[in-house]
This record gives C-alpha cells, sequence and structure tokens, in this order.
C-alpha cells in the first residue's frame, strides 16, 4: 500500500498478507483523488470519515493530504490495529481510529463532516442502505461530499443525493451531496 501524494507521498506500508480486506488499488485511489481534488480543498480544515477503513489507505492518504481531522471506523481488531501502527509510524495525531461497526457508528454520531468515505465489502447486507443513512444522520456538512466503493451490481442513480459514478477497473465510486 503506498501513499499517493501530500507529505507522505511515496511513502510504503505492508499490509500483513493474513489481512481479509481488499483495498482500493492504487489506480482507482490515485484517480478518484483527481477528481476529488478539484471539488476539495483537503488543506481547508477538512474533517472526514472513512468507514469501513480496513488497511487505512484513505485514512493515511486523506492525512497525508492535509485533512484537519481523520476518523477511522474499522471493526476488525487486526485491520484497527494495523491502522494505529501506521499513525504512529508518521506520527501523527489527526487521525483517530475507532474500533467498532460502522452501522452502529454512524447512528449514534453526532457529527458532521466535509468528506465521507465508505469501502464496505462488496457483498455486505445492508451496503444499498448507506446513502440513505449517511443522509437521515445528517453526517454530512451542506457542501460535503459522501462517496462509497461499491461493486458494479450495485446502482446508486436513483438515489436523490446521487452526483456521479466514477469506474476504474472492477472498481465503482459512487459520489453523493446533499
Amino acid at each position: 500500500m503506498r501513499v499517493i501524494s501530500g507529505i507522505y507521498k511515496r511513502r510504503r506500508f505492508d499490509v500483513p498478507h493474513t489481512f481479509k480486506a481488499r483495498p482500493t488499488t492504487d489506480f482507482a485511489k490515485e484517480n478518484l483523488f483527481n477528481v476529488l481534488s478539484n471539488l476539495i480543498d483537503f488543506e481547508e480544515g477538512v474533517h472526514a470519515l472513512d468507514l469501513f477503513a480496513g488497511t487505512g489507505s484513505i485514512s493515511i492518504e486523506l492525512v497525508s493530504r492535509g485533512c484537519e481531522q481523520v476518523i477511522s471506523v474499522e471493526k476488525d481488531r487486526d485491520h484497527y490495529a494495523f491502522i494505529c501502527k501506521i499513525m504512529q509510524e508518521v506520527k501523527t495525531d489527526k487521525c483517530l481510529p475507532i474500533r467498532g461497526d460502522v452501522f452502529k457508528f454512524v447512528r449514534s454520531c453526532h457529527e458532521q463532516f466535509d468528506f465521507i468515505f465508505a469501502d464496505p465489502p462488496y457483498e455486505l447486507a445492508g451496503l444499498e442502505t448507506l446513502p440513505d443513512l449517511i443522509f437521515e444522520q445528517q453526517l454530512l456538512k451542506p457542501d460535503g461530499l459522501f462517496v462509497l466503493e461499491h461493486g458494479k451490481k450495485n446502482d446508486f442513480e436513483a438515489n436523490p443525493h446521487f452526483m456521479e459514478r466514477r469506474v476504474y477497473g472492477s472498481v465503482n465510486f459512487s459520489l453523493f451531496r446533499p
């Protein structure tokens, strides 16, 4: 796993082979952040939420690009520990890893974010409910952006908050705004 841009650009972190997580590919991540850089200035005090954080690839990318705060929610004990280890290695206090269930976190969260990224397992039961849950809980600031990574079988174009869909190989990103 490598950091694409920012203060940790080109840093690599070895993900243990035992991990079940499917990290966002470098190709897809780089293309997504090219799009996002035209929509968000990450150095302007951005508060971000990384759901289903997995290896922490998106979290470290957000910290590297200048986010003020990143909350990373990950249920798996080993993945959570890996995210904590990465953040300790780069000596940052900009990331707050939380070990817990994403759906419970979203339902109980009272903060609002400039940017939310979710990369659930593609076969996760309830994946299709995530956009509605994010907006029902009002987790995005009025000019915020929510990006959901998903497989090709999911289609969110009928969602009233849907903005656009980007496809990079087998990786699909749906973008939503309030």
